[in-house]
């Protein structure tokens, strides 16, 4: 009881109104007076916080008073930079994948003998904007004319002594011993060349590299398939054997499998193809068969 009477009177006591005044120094008449209690003191400290905090808010929000602080713009730039750093790697992930279901699609279009699929950017893409900064002039048209055609300057007159420099530079091994009975022609859809061999010939890698796949058809017999250096790739079909399991180290010449003639009955010719950078390309202008 003597508690809750101490705590009545306080509770009274603290919405009581005190008289606060102003005297004059020479005479102590009263200037000015005012009744405030300490409920109101309370409630005005109060008023004044939230006043502050609202506006050191709306200054934080609105005005670019923080830049002017010690170490906060560098920090902000630091964390501006990491954005930009993580967006460009998320960028070149994007880019790995999409070269890695490429591959992927390709080797299996390749394994059920049809045509690789492109894969077309999208039309946002950086690559596919113009580049095209000055409109061609009569006398670059006349420069190309020269170097395209079959003057002193052209360039299509070494197609040829340019190709025989990188068959040699390369020295891909021979893949089997035959005559060769379809020539490469990616419009009739001979993507390799076809050779006639005899049955059970030993059939070599051209040149070191990865097996990649080493499979078996029905329609193909037995499909190798060695990834080579400089994005290269060579394909065997219609093996009889094979000798090499996927993630085996091949080096250039080394057995890998055997020649077959008859596939389930059919008589099959020895196919071999050759991929650069996912397209073919022509076997004999890097093989001497």
């Amino acid at each position: 009881m003597k508690f809750l009477k101490s705590l009545r009177s306080w509770w009274h006591g603290f919405f009581r109104k005190r008289r606060f005044n102003m005297l004059n120094a020479t005479d102590n008449s009263e200037e000015w007076h005012m009744h405030i209690s300490p409920a109101s003191i309370f409630a005005g400290l109060v008023a004044f916080l939230l006043l502050l905090f609202i506006l050191t808010l709306s200054l934080v929000a609105y005005t670019p008073v923080l830049e002017f602080l010690p170490g906060y713009r560098t920090e902000a730039d630091r964390s501006r930079e990491s954005l930009i750093q993580n967006i460009i790697r998320l960028d070149s992930m994007e880019r790995m994948m999409n070269d890695m279901l490429t591959y992927n699609e390709n080797i299996a279009q390749i394994m059920e003998g049809n045509t690789p699929v492109v894969r077309i950017l999208a039309s946002s893409d950086s690559s596919r904007i113009s580049k095209v900064l000055v409109v061609p002039s009569r006398e670059d048209s006349l420069l190309r004319a020269q170097m395209e055609g079959d003057g002193p300057y052209s360039v299509t007159g070494r197609t040829e002594a340019a190709r025989k420099r990188v068959r040699e530079a390369i020295e891909l091994a021979k893949p089997v011993e035959g005559i060769i009975t379809e020539r490469f022609d990616i419009k009739q859809g001979n993507l390799g060349v076809k050779l006639a061999a005899t049955a059970a010939d030993p059939v070599a890698a051209i040149d070191n590299g990865t097996v990649v796949q080493s499979l078996w058809t029905p329609e193909t017999g037995y499909i190798i398939v060695i990834q080579h250096a400089a994005n290269m790739l060579s394909v065997y079909k219609n093996l009889s054997q094979a000798l090499v399991a996927p993630g085996q180290t091949i080096r250039s010449g080394e057995l890998i499998g055997y020649n077959a003639e008859v596939v389930n009955g059919e008589v099959k010719l020895f196919e071999f193809q050759l991929w650069n950078n996912g397209k073919p390309v022509n076997p004999e202008e890097y093989i001497v068969f």
